[in-house]
């Protein structure tokens, strides 16, 4: 028995009486991802009788909470999400007045809370505490840690089934308000298959990538395949937001060394990580794997450390003058900013002038009915990456190199890379605007 058990277990409560903590007017942030408390966020819907006003910060919410996606939740809650997945845009759709979005860019989200107003309540996950009394936040300190300091109450659900990570991860009994443990599976994120297209665009990113280069990789479909087309490369390394399966599997091959790299050599660096069983299993007691905050880790001039960095995102469409939009079609917020400005913008600013940022997307959505390359961005379209931040545009069709571009040469590259439908007419619409 640790001398900390003591405190530990005077520190233990049942879920509905740790968040009795919670009051009207409260700003209560909770966990990201895989590290999502789901056995508190699933009960906060208990207090409606007696709160009001009470905002839930969330990034990527995993399930349809009744605390927001209930329409007599109104005045009680808000869900404020940073990034939107399919339960809060189900609940803008349906209009129940309990979801809105916050602008930011990844590695100021804390920061930038803080600043506006400091969290009365921060709930997360952890590991169960070890001999010296320390418990791990295992899978994701993106912004976690730095609102868990600045919070008047902290509850960590304690989930034996996660892994102990490294790097900034690790938090003391005595900095928490109450535990309460809750076992259950790690929420899982399974890589989606590639397509066809999805591989096509692979081998375009792939061709960009030199060996030895340190690479950013997010999720889904094009990264997937972006890296399977990476097997044949030497000694890569990785500085990312989000760390994923497929960076597992180009370790085991041999693929990523991290040897080469200018920043925390023979290290992978991320800020969370979300995939498989067998991802968190490898995770746990991995010394190779550094878990850092994510206004470090996604701070563009921290990024541009990095040797021969490479920064791979996706985006929904791009318009003549590169300006690329991300996140919302129109007014239509559809998920978020997330790190995207933060790595690309790093990357084309590396110290050795060797950087890259890849936008990669679909030529053509909706099932072909419409281009991704558009004159001008829908009206009330975010902007995501600044045109002058863009450097490649990748498609199924090929890459456009705009880095230094002229608006014409702007248009005209990302014309040869739309679908061969749309062409003819873009370049009509081209003239028309008078870029071309």
């Amino acid at each position: 028995m640790s001398k900390w058990d003591d405190e530990y277990r005077a520190r233990l409560r049942p879920i509905d009486e740790a968040i009795q903590c919670i009051e009207s007017g409260n700003d209560v942030v909770v966990g990201q991802c895989a590290s999502e408390p789901q056995g508190s966020m699933a009960r906060l819907h208990i207090l409606a009788p007696r709160v009001r006003d009470v905002r839930v910060f969330s990034v990527l919410t995993l399930k349809g909470y009744d605390f927001y996606m209930k329409p007599e939740m109104r005045g009680h809650f808000e869900l404020a999400s940073w990034f939107h997945a399919p339960g809060s845009r189900s609940a803008l759709k349906a209009g129940t007045g309990t979801v809105s979005f916050v602008p930011n860019m990844l590695h100021r989200a804390a920061s930038d809370r803080i600043h506006a107003h400091p969290p009365e309540v921060f709930i997360g996950t952890c590991t169960p505490p070890d001999k010296n009394g320390f418990v791990s936040l295992s899978l994701g300190i993106t912004y976690e840690k730095d609102i868990l300091e600045h919070a008047r109450f902290v509850i960590l659900e304690v989930n034996p089934r996660l892994p102990r990570t490294f790097g900034d991860t690790h938090v003391h009994v005595s900095q928490v308000s109450y535990f309460v443990e809750h076992e259950q599976e790690v929420p899982g994120l399974p890589a989606p298959e590639p397509s066809d297209t999805d591989l096509l665009i692979g081998r375009h990113i792939a061709d960009l990538v030199d060996d030895g280069s340190t690479i950013q990789l997010g999720i889904g479909g094009i990264p997937n395949a972006a890296a399977l087309a990476l097997r044949d490369k030497k000694d890569l390394g990785v500085h990312t937001e989000m760390f994923v399966d497929s960076m597992m599997e180009l370790y085991e091959q041999g693929v990523i060394t991290n040897r080469r790299k200018a920043l925390k050599k023979d290290k992978f660096v991320c800020t969370f990580a979300m995939g498989s069983r067998a991802l968190y299993d490898w995770l746990d007691d991995n010394v190779a794997v550094d878990f850092q905050r994510g206004r470090w880790v996604n701070d563009p001039a921290v990024v541009a450390q990095n040797s021969k960095m490479v920064s791979i995102n996706t985006c929904l469409m791009v318009d003549f003058t590169g300006q690329v939009a991300s996140e919302s079609i129109g007014t239509q917020q559809y998920s978020g900013t997330g790190g995207q400005s933060d790595t690309a913008q790093g990357a084309v600013a590396g110290f050795d002038g060797m950087g890259k940022s890849i936008i990669a997307c679909y030529a053509s959505a909706k099932g072909g009915a419409v281009s991704t390359i558009v004159p001008t961005l829908p009206e009330g379209s975010a902007v995501t990456l600044h045109r002058s931040f863009v450097d490649h545009v990748v498609t199924e069709h090929g890459v456009a190199r705009l880095r230094g571009r002229t608006v014409k040469e702007r248009a005209l590259a990302l014309i040869s890379v739309a679908a061969p439908e749309f062409r003819e007419e873009l370049r009509g619409q081209a003239k028309k605007l008078g870029y071309i």
